[in-house]
């Protein structure tokens, strides 16, 4: 049957709930044995791949514990294995892991660049399904009624392909959203929520890399259901939605009174639907989701990062009461931690599914840097993800980096913070999640709310440099608050940052300047993106932009006179 089919069997859905609770309950139990679960992953994927090329030239057969570990491994990134990963996508076998991959994931990373994520079926069995069919288990338990119809959920991220691009050796290089893990993988419950949907599947021709096309077709037939939930992973996908109801109201709004999609016949017209819609937009002189989808239950994304200065404001475009719940601590390579419960940030380390290390985020990531174990870490830091897997990533720094929030069961709960890139220009080693914990120290002491930021070093002639901040302000912040507000952002990035601090003492680093922006800025500015060819999933949240050229693209509607110093 077809995902909307499956996702309308009662039975299916019945199974579904079943396994994702079951996933959850073996993922929270393991927190119980969490060293032994480590130990046994690291037995189970030094033995299975010791006869690899890499587990012969590193002494996989005789590593006992981490320890033997840490000291025939170095630490790596996709820098220090992209050799063996092209060797493997080209169609060798037996270099990272035992067992083939059957496709490759592909992530933008911090250069852009396309990485080819191996992805093997021991892992998928081992690592990636027990996470990822826990990490629904909140949005399932608590709101049911997402799941009681095949277009309750509009799932943003759900983007099959028919002719997926591939490797040398003829594997699928796609994103982890455009795989069919059913068909790939033997996993017949793997689908997601809304995958069912009408819109899961486009039923009118559109490009590949048409993106934004293609978000609206999926809109223009969600406007027409009750969706309950929005599924996002990436928030900034989410912030877009209600700009892009705005955007396209007019062309919406046609469409579902002719019964058209892209153009083209598709249903019967709808003229009540349509004058409905109509009344609403003029009843409230704009139209927000709430008003199209008004049981909307939850939002499923990251909370944290940028996503936690607007995901308040952006919750109230869907309507009050509105929950958002967590999307997991993961990257492409493997995962972290998943949510067990409501908390709205919070996520357990998954022990049974990878073997992690830590290291201070203050220090820089080494091939011989001395790690931590999760039982060593302390709450309120930040700390480097490092972590070894069944796949044949070992002693991977994914190049993420996770606060401790507290602990369950004794094992660290973990936050995404930021991306490990730091911005250094005069010694001050910035890092993202301290600029975003500065900026909402100072919108709370200012009452002022942020939607979204981003900044840059500047310098004139002979001048030091600083830090030129772009803000798209909710609602419109004076003269004097603008300046107020650059004042307290630089003195609170030194409260995060000793380097900061120490380089604006010393004068290597001037006072911060913050420039406004008009509420929609960041939104267009990812439209922007998404409409060059970016898939929408890879267009996320960048604090730091020094590239003139994306630098402009996103200040040219600064507001005039809308600048501040410290």
């Amino acid at each position: 049957m077809n995902l909307s089919e499956q996702w309308a069997d009662g039975e299916r859905v019945r199974r579904y709930r079943r396994r994702v609770f079951g996933e959850r309950e073996s993922l929270t139990a393991a927190l119980a044995d969490a060293r032994g679960q480590q130990q046994r992953v690291l037995d189970e994927l030094t033995e299975f791949n010791a006869d690899t090329e890499y587990g012969r030239a590193h002494g996989f057969g005789g590593v006992r514990d981490l320890d033997d570990f840490r000291k025939a491994v170095p630490i790596n990134d996709y820098a220090a294995l992209s050799s063996s990963v092209e060797r493997m996508a080209a169609g060798e076998s037996n270099v990272l892991s035992a067992d083939d991959p059957a496709v490759y994931f592909t992530s933008s990373g911090t250069t852009g660049a396309h990485k080819k994520i191996p992805v093997t079926p021991s892992f998928m069995r081992r690592t990636f399904f027990p996470f990822y069919y826990a990490a629904w288990a909140p949005l399932v338990e608590h709101f049911p009624d997402v799941l009681a119809r095949p277009d309750a959920v509009l799932n943003l991220k759900h983007d099959p392909l028919t002719a997926p691009p591939t490797t040398a050796s003829g594997r699928p290089h796609v994103g982890a959203s455009q795989v069919d893990f059913g068909a790939r993988f033997g996993e017949p419950l793997s689908a997601e929520p809304g995958t069912g949907a009408p819109w899961g599947s486009l039923p009118v021709p559109v490009g590949a890399g048409e993106h934004l096309e293609k978000a609206y077709l999926r809109l223009r037939l969600a406007v027409a259901s009750d969706v309950r939930c929005v599924i996002g992973i990436n928030p900034a996908m989410v912030a877009a939605l209600p700009y892009q109801l705005r955007l396209w109201w007019p062309r919406l709004v046609k469409e579902i009174h002719e019964g058209t999609l892209g153009g083209l016949p598709y249903t019967d017209p709808d003229p009540g639907r349509a004058r409905e819609l109509e009344r609403l937009a003029g009843h409230f002189g704009t139209i927000r989701p709430a008003h199209v989808w008004p049981r909307m239950r939850a939002l499923f994304c990251w909370t944290t990062g940028m996503a936690s200065l607007y995901l308040p404001r952006l919750r109230e475009e869907f309507g009050p009461g509105v929950a958002t719940l967590p999307a997991p601590v993961a990257a492409s390579e493997g995962p972290v931690g998943v949510a067990l419960d409501r908390h709205t940030s919070a996520c357990s380390l998954t022990v049974g599914a990878s073997v992690y290390e830590f290291l201070d985020a203050e220090e820089d990531v080494r091939p011989d840097s001395a790690t931590l174990s999760f039982d060593e870490l302390e709450a309120g830091r930040d700390y480097h993800v490092v972590f070894s897997h069944i796949g044949g990533l070992y002693r991977y720094a994914v190049g993420d980096v996770v606060r401790v929030l507290d602990r369950f069961e004794g094992v660290p709960r973990v936050e995404y913070a930021g991306r490990a890139t730091r911005s250094d220009a005069a010694g001050e080693r910035l890092r993202d999640a301290q600029v975003v914990r500065a900026l909402a120290a100072v919108a709370g002491r200012t009452g002022l709310d942020v939607r979204n930021a981003a900044c840059r070093v500047t310098g004139a002639d002979g001048a030091a440099p600083s830090y030129e901040f772009a803000l798209a302000p909710h609602g419109a912040w004076s003269a004097a608050e603008t300046t107020r507000f650059a004042a307290l952002l630089d003195r609170a990035i030194g409260d995060e940052a000793a380097g900061y601090r120490a380089a604006r003492g010393a004068g290597r680093l001037g006072a911060a300047t913050v420039g406004l922006l008009d509420e929609e800025a960041f939104v267009r500015d990812w439209h922007t993106a998404v409409a060059a060819g970016v898939r929408p999933t890879q267009v996320k949240d960048r604090l730091f932009r020094q590239d003139p050229a994306l630098w402009e693209r996103l200040t040219g509607a600064a507001r005039p006179g809308g600048e501040g110093q410290a």
